[in-house]
């Protein structure tokens, strides 16, 4: 325990976390190995981490871990424990002031960084034997894919309100308000006809979907309203009509009620070119996430204004057109904000993250963490 003890008070122990975490490869649906790390961290701490079933839902080899610190509280701290891309053979840089790769993998600072600032805090306050607050600790899968992890994550009904610690904005930004995105899965099927010797007897499934598509109003509609077609994929030969082609898409907006009024022209104009064509349409759609909007009167809001100027940062609410774990727990009726950590350039081989930012991620979690 003393030795623990010394080696949680280095003020290397943060960056070595960080460290220890990126080099566990976990992206979506493959984040065993990251859920044995933390439970076996959490389970040396005294602390009783359970994993959830979410695993069977979405078709993952772990659930989520949620953790009760002493009777739970009334709030949650979460971070996901997948990355959007591979950290498989990682070679991190530490610069002066960040840390980067060699460029050829992503940082996963995103959401390591989260999962390391929350891991450094807990260790050192129970080790040290500091006072903290009773709260829910979470960890969850599948952020990256359609934040599937925790709309299958049930938490007690006294868990009021919550905080994310994810968003790449750096430390005093918040997100408090976001986009909701609608998944468009379009399937058109036609018929198959030799493309030299009787085309007129087939009906292209690609052409149906160039015709629908050529009339969709695409890219910024207005501005809180975007909407894409991100892929599509149909035909099996150079000399074969296409009888089948799947369309994957989106609609983004503040608000639901101009989702879907996008999506009702969306619909129409799919309806009408498999009428011309005589193709057939299953045209789906599912909330990816809602949007959220957490007011500046709530206590969650108030809570992360006060921490944020005790550390001497501008509290900054932001807007954001993409989704996080925040996105669910607000659907779920529990108010959430997306604490800003600084994973930079997220997704890509260009991330980094700057010592400041990661220094003041975890000062941050600290003060969410310790009691009065």
């Amino acid at each position: 325990m003393k030795k623990m003890l010394q080696k949680v008070s280095s003020p290397h122990r943060l960056t070595e976390l960080f460290l220890e975490l990126i080099n566990i490869n976990g992206i979506s649906r493959h984040e065993l190995e990251v859920r044995k790390y933390i439970v076996a961290f959490l389970k040396k701490l005294g602390l009783e981490p359970i994993v959830d079933n979410a695993a069977k839902k979405v078709a993952g080899n772990t659930g989520n871990i949620v953790c009760k610190i002493k009777s739970g509280g009334d709030f949650v701290v979460l971070s996901h424990m997948d990355t959007a891309a591979p950290t498989l053979n990682i070679k991190p840089q530490i610069m002066s002031d960040r840390i980067k790769t060699d460029g050829n993998t992503i940082l996963g600072a995103d959401n390591r960084a989260g999962i390391a600032s929350i891991l450094y805090n807990l260790e050192k306050m129970i080790l040290d034997g500091e006072k903290i607050k009773d709260f829910t600790l979470c960890f969850t899968i599948c952020e990256e894919s359609n934040i599937e992890g925790s709309k299958y994550l049930s938490l007690p009904e006294n868990i009021k309100h919550g905080y994310v610690i994810d968003s790449s904005l750096r430390p005093g930004k918040f997100i408090h308000r976001t986009y909701g995105a609608k998944g468009l899965d379009i399937r058109i099927t036609g018929r198959s006809a030799h493309s030299g010797l009787h085309p007129q007897d087939g009906i292209s499934a690609i052409y149906t979907a160039a015709l629908a598509i050529s009339k969709l109003k695409l890219g910024r509609i207005n501005q809180i309203t975007t909407a894409n077609i991100g892929t599509i994929c149909g035909g099996e030969a150079i000399n074969i009509i296409p009888e089948t082609t799947k369309i994957i898409g989106e609609i983004r907006s503040l608000k639901t009620k101009d989702v879907e009024k996008l999506l009702d022209e969306f619909t129409l104009h799919f309806e009408k070119a498999c009428r011309l064509t005589g193709a057939k349409l299953d045209f789906r759609s599912q909330w990816d996430f809602m949007p959220y909007y957490v007011p500046e009167d709530t206590e969650v809001f108030q809570n992360t204004c006060i921490i944020m100027e005790k550390l001497g940062l501008k509290p900054e609410p932001m807007l954001s057109a993409g989704g996080s774990d925040a996105n669910p727990l607000n659907a779920k009726g529990i108010q959430t904000v997306n604490i800003g950590i600084g994973a930079q350039n997220p997704h890509s081989r260009d991330e980094f993250i700057l010592l400041e930012d990661l220094k003041n991620a975890a000062n941050i979690v600290y003060e969410i963490l310790k009691a009065d």
